[in-house]
């Protein structure tokens, strides 16, 4: 008789990637109990949140559908629904006529602080860890999504480690190594940003080096 396979077979990936599956359904499902009061869908929730992440910045529906990493038309539908719900305002962009733009009403700007409140759960699994676990973590988890974006399988981030502005390892300091040079100040590991509205991103060439000497200039971790 085959022996049946037991856990320890696995491989540390294979853990790893069982227990990015469970946290992303926990997360899902915390969307869900987070909405349903509201009669909001997690996609519906995301783009309050979104909205009101980037208030102030012109936001389009490609925009919306890039960084949620769904369809147009999965976008436009969740749009459509918060607009009946009066959650937010289509306009039209001041660059280009043809472009709608979303903006957040009063109501919606309310409705996504308190959209936003499922995240508590992660967020106190995140403070359980150390600061450096935290910084080890953040820094994979960079790793991680460039690697889900070179396969195509979500949209481009705007994080430092593709940003124009990120010089890796510029400085000597070990707790602030790097440099933004949109602030001109050094920054460290636990201050690397996977979301910044002043991102610009770096050309394929200059990206590439970029990406290698922040691999490199990691002390071997």
């Amino acid at each position: 008789m085959k022996p049946l396979p037991i856990q320890g077979d696995k491989t540390i990936v294979e853990h790893i990637t069982a227990g990015l599956a469970k946290v992303a359904a926990a997360l899902r499902s915390q969307a869900w109990e987070g909405g349903t009061a509201r009669k909001l869908t997690p996609t519906q929730g995301q783009i309050l949140l979104l909205l009101e992440e980037r208030a102030g910045q012109p936001i389009r529906l490609n925009d919306v559908a890039n960084a949620l990493g769904v369809t147009a038309a999965t976008a436009s539908d969740a749009v459509i629904a918060l607009e009946h719900k009066q959650l937010l305002r289509k306009g039209r962009s001041t660059e280009d006529n043809r472009a709608l733009t979303l903006t957040l009403t009063a109501s919606g700007q309310r409705e996504a602080r308190r959209s936003g409140g499922w995240t508590d759960v992660v967020r106190a699994g995140v403070q359980s860890l150390s600061l450096e676990e935290q910084a080890v973590f953040l820094r994979g988890l960079i790793k991680l999504i460039r690697s889900l974006q070179e396969q195509g399988a979500i949209s481009t981030m705007r994080m430092c480690a593709g940003c124009i502005y990120f010089r890796p390892y510029a400085h000597a300091d070990v707790a602030k190594p790097h440099h933004c040079a949109f602030v001109d100040a050094p920054m460290g590991e636990n201050q690397l940003r996977l979301d910044c509205s002043d991102f610009v991103p770096v050309s394929e060439v200059d990206g590439v080096r970029r990406w290698q000497e922040f691999l490199s200039g990691s002390g071997g971790r």
